[in-house]
């Protein structure tokens, strides 16, 4: 062998970390590592925005008091994401009780479930499941259990979703227009428009988002071939040449949130997953819903109220409940959520 061929190759540089505040998510990398760059993430989350691949559960303090997790309680956290919620909730559950943990994107679910583990929560404590809220009957049954004492789902998109631009779901960078929570399922949000016809565009524009410009969005969008998040955005700000800079930045929100929500088929969901919820609860069990936006917060009201009114539920919210001051100044993201609450009745309240 020759001296040459003895010598081990070098492994790739890693990308430079350039300046104080890299802008591309990949070269952001000492935000993806909190061992070794703890201190870098202390001063991201100072700043009052989200390290990269990372997310900041919303209202922690509010969801733990209408939970009210107790030791030997069975919990269903039906939207994973980073575990943040979760976390808090294995805490109090403690000893005896347990928490299945529900997500359909199969890229972050076994990052969370590993985040989870080196927690110090073991099988016994904690089970994943890469599942949709509404399997939440079928993922009970596997198992075993005939219901929860408490449910908690929130229905924002993950930061390390949005933030990540490989994924799709926002414009600050550039990136495939895709918006899929489980990427090996369903069409992207490219061919989604593509196929789309006009009428029922606007009509999707108003349902899903509250759009107001929908039938000249439309108009300008559905039929048409978008492979970036970047020239869909651009082609939206082309579509309003006389409205306002903010509200043609709030129409590019909208247009987005439409088509995340009908690629995911997100309303179908949350309505079976509302269906089905006062079976999944144990008499006297709690539910707690985070919500972003109308769409979203009508049907969990309604269906809250109705659930009442058929005594299915003994309590429910009276009112909405939204992230204070000090949180929304501290996380940006969380200023349009809104919580809601209810309790299943038992026997004797019926």
């Amino acid at each position: 062998m020759s001296e040459e061929a003895s010598i081990p190759s070098r492994p790739p540089r890693r990308l430079r970390y350039r300046g104080k505040n890299p802008r591309n998510f990949a070269e952001k990398y000492k935000e993806h590592d909190p061992h070794r760059y703890g201190e870098t993430i202390s001063k991201v989350i100072a700043s009052g925005k989200t390290p990269a691949g990372t997310h900041r559960p919303i209202m922690v303090a509010e969801v733990l008091e209408v939970l009210a997790p107790r030791s030997g309680d069975v919990a269903v956290d039906c939207t994973l994401g980073y575990g943040g919620h979760a976390q808090e909730i294995l805490a109090r559950l403690q000893p005896g009780g347990r928490l299945l943990g529900l997500d359909t994107d199969p890229i972050e679910l076994p990052r969370t479930e590993e985040r989870l583990r080196a927690l110090g929560f073991g099988s016994e404590q904690f089970t994943a499941h890469r599942s949709n809220f509404a399997g939440l009957p079928q993922i009970l049954a596997k198992a075993g259990l005939t219901g929860a004492d408490l449910i908690l789902a929130d229905l924002g998109v993950s930061s390390m979703q949005l933030d990540d631009p490989t994924r799709g779901f926002a414009m600050k960078h550039d990136g495939p227009l895709d918006m899929r929570m489980n990427p090996a399922r369903g069409q992207s949000a490219a061919a989604f428009l593509r196929k789309i016809a006009a009428t029922k565009f606007s009509r999707l524009l108003e349902e899903n988002a509250d759009a107001p410009h929908s039938e000249a969005l439309a108009a300008a969008l559905a039929g048409k071939e978008f492979a970036t998040t970047l020239s869909l955005a651009c082609a939206i700000r082309e579509a309003m040449p006389r409205a306002q800079a903010e509200e043609v930045e709030l129409s590019v929100r909208r247009v987005f949130q439409a088509l995340r929500i009908a690629v995911n088929d997100e309303f179908s969901a949350l309505d079976a997953f509302l269906r089905q919820l006062p079976r999944c609860l144990r008499p006297g069990g709690r539910v707690a819903i985070l919500t972003f936006h109308s769409g979203e917060d009508r049907r969990v009201k309604k269906s809250f109220e109705a659930g009442q009114r058929e005594n299915l539920y003994s309590e429910i919210a009276e009112a909405v409940i939204r992230p204070g001051f000090a949180e929304r100044n501290a996380n940006p993201r969380s200023a349009s959520a809104k919580l809601r609450w209810a309790r299943k009745a038992r026997a004797r309240e019926v």
